[in-house]
């Protein structure tokens, strides 16, 4: 989706997703003229990496659309293999998250387009930071999407200075 100001979007549900895409593009943008190995570095005192960062968000907004959808998530990820959500294993590529994102991303859209209702809701997964029982909106969910991408938009920027230099923004 190519970037377009909200307000030129019109409705509820452009407006959202302009502004998810817009967190989205913030993440790519940190991996601009980076090798395998740069994006894979941890530079900062942080463990992250620009190319973990990346993999990590593609696989929240999968699980986060597989909730919507209330479909089993084919990544879901146990308590040994969590860690494998930060970085890109074997057979993993740069390019092929970035396709594997796109392809959540057109299916994100396409789930929301279908929607009759932003309200519409669902349920939460059991976990001890979900309210028992507790249940939201396809809204909220895209307005979560926007806090978690932006969350680690920030983290890659800071990352992404830590290797080169190279500001988000210049």
């Amino acid at each position: 989706m190519a970037q377009m100001s909200p307000e030129v979007l019109g409705d509820e549900r452009g407006t959202l997703l302009a502004f998810v895409e817009a967190q989205r593009a913030a993440v790519r943008e940190t991996l601009r003229g980076l090798d395998e190995e740069r994006a894979a570095s941890r530079p900062s005192a942080s463990e992250l990496s620009l190319s973990g960062l990346l993999k990590h968000v593609a696989e929240v907004e999968l699980n986060w659309l597989r909730l919507a959808q209330q479909r089993p998530n084919e990544r879901m990820r146990d308590e040994a293999s969590y860690g494998d959500s930060f970085r890109l294993v074997e057979g993993e590529s740069i390019p092929s998250v970035l396709a594997f994102w796109d392809g959540v991303r057109q299916e994100t859209e396409a789930y929301v387009a279908s929607v009759a209702s932003l309200d519409e809701t669902f349920p939460l997964p059991p976990a001890p930071w979900f309210p028992k029982d507790a249940k939201v909106s396809v809204r909220w969910m895209l307005l979560h999407l926007v806090e978690e991408f932006a969350r680690h938009a920030g983290h890659a920027d800071i990352v992404r200075e830590s290797i080169d230099g190279t500001k988000a923004m210049g």
